[in-house]
């Protein structure tokens, strides 16, 4: 996967028409070995139960990011290093959640990027499905599935359409 730095991008094309929009910085936290990840949008919402990411992480990513909307929720983990595993053996780049996730020792020494609100020991119930393909909003961002998005140490961009770094 090409190193895209999110600095460069915005650099190249915050006044384009691909309405380039960057997430509040501040919120998320970085885990996985991948510090630099980008790729098409999936997403599924849910809140404090997790079937349907650890569903979407066990199936082909083909190089997209999962953006979990787990609202927030300081009452348990979304993911832990199974789910994270199975991302990373099925081709996902990535997953930003808007939750916490567990085990981040393990996760930090998978092969996948992951941005979350923090840490949280305990694990979510499984009660509740979620949404998948369904269009979710925080950081101040509307997540749209097939858009993209592109995360470094910098922060996180989504845009409409995919984005490359002009040559000089």
């Amino acid at each position: 996967m090409q190193q895209i730095a999110t600095a460069d991008l915005c650099d190249d094309h915050m006044s384009s028409p691909e309405r380039l929009k960057v997430v509040e910085p501040g919120l998320f936290r970085m885990y996985g070995k991948k510090k630099n990840f980008h790729g098409p949008i999936e997403t599924v919402k849910c809140f404090e139960s997790n079937p349907l990411v650890r569903e979407t992480l066990s199936s082909p990513g083909g190089g997209r990011v999962l953006v979990v909307d787990g609202g927030g929720s300081k009452r348990c983990a979304i993911m832990g290093d199974m789910l994270a595993r199975f991302g990373a053996e099925n081709g996902w780049n990535g997953v930003v959640i808007n939750g916490y996730i567990r085990d981040s020792k393990i996760i930090n020494g998978i092969d996948i990027g992951v941005k979350a609100l923090g840490t949280h020991p305990l694990k979510s119930l499984k009660a509740y499905r979620g949404e998948k393909g369904v269009q979710v909003n925080f950081g101040g961002v509307e997540f749209v599935p097939g858009h993209y998005i592109y995360s470094d140490e910098d922060g996180i961009i989504v845009s409409e359409t995919r984005l490359e770094l002009n040559e000089e």
